[in-house]
């Protein structure tokens, strides 16, 4: 099996799409419009292609993100500098393989040299325990719950990223203010931001 992880393409989004609403109920159903400002807003959206296919994603924000999602909207009132996993999802024919810990193992990367929490949430009604196991036995600890508008309630979950704390005062807050021109910590560009971009070249 090839497995690789890499940055969203746009023409991935409709098998996005389609794997999202798929999922089950430990996922949120969302419309294209809803990936889109997914797509323009995530600072982590990545994929797992696996054998030339598409089996699987991640998406993470950040707080400056313009996305109105309650549970992300809890930890922005709280806390000043995390990455919000806001869905992981693994096809069904992929699943018990470990994907979920490959994607979470790769968003940790990303996060720890950016922020000192990464956080999630899952849901306690109807409570998921697979879930619930597998943040709890990743490190992650409740920092809180809340009852979301359809009746669903979620326990708000974080994992300190301890590295963090030696990443910022060696590159962030001191010399060049910035991390290493290295391909492995190079952020995404987002899609807003690229279209952006693109059309001022014109």
């Amino acid at each position: 099996m090839a497995l690789a992880i890499r940055d969203v393409r746009e023409h991935d989004l409709d098998s996005v799409l389609a794997l999202n609403n798929a999922a089950g109920p430990g996922v949120l159903p969302i419309d294209t419009a809803r990936l889109r400002v997914l797509f323009d807003e995530a600072a982590y959206f990545r994929v797992a292609e696996v054998d030339g296919h598409i089996g699987g994603f991640l998406i993470a924000l950040t707080p400056g993100a313009d996305y109105d999602s309650p549970n992300f909207a809890w930890f922005k009132a709280r806390m000043p500098d995390f990455v919000y996993i806001d869905r992981i999802v693994v096809a069904r024919p992929y699943r018990g393989h470990g994907l979920g810990r490959v994607f979470y193992a790769d968003v940790q990367s990303f996060a720890e040299v950016r922020s000192p929490v990464l956080t999630c949430e899952v849901f306690l009604d109807p409570r998921d325990d697979v879930s619930v196991l597998f943040h709890g036995t990743y490190g992650f600890r409740e920092e809180g719950q809340q009852t979301l508008p359809n009746g669903h309630r979620v326990s708000l979950l974080g994992k300190e990223l301890c590295s963090y704390a030696w990443v910022r005062e060696t590159y962030l807050q001191a010399g060049a203010r910035q991390l290493p021109a290295q391909p492995w910590l190079a952020g995404r560009e987002h899609g807003r931001a690229a279209r952006t971009r693109a059309a001022a070249a014109f």
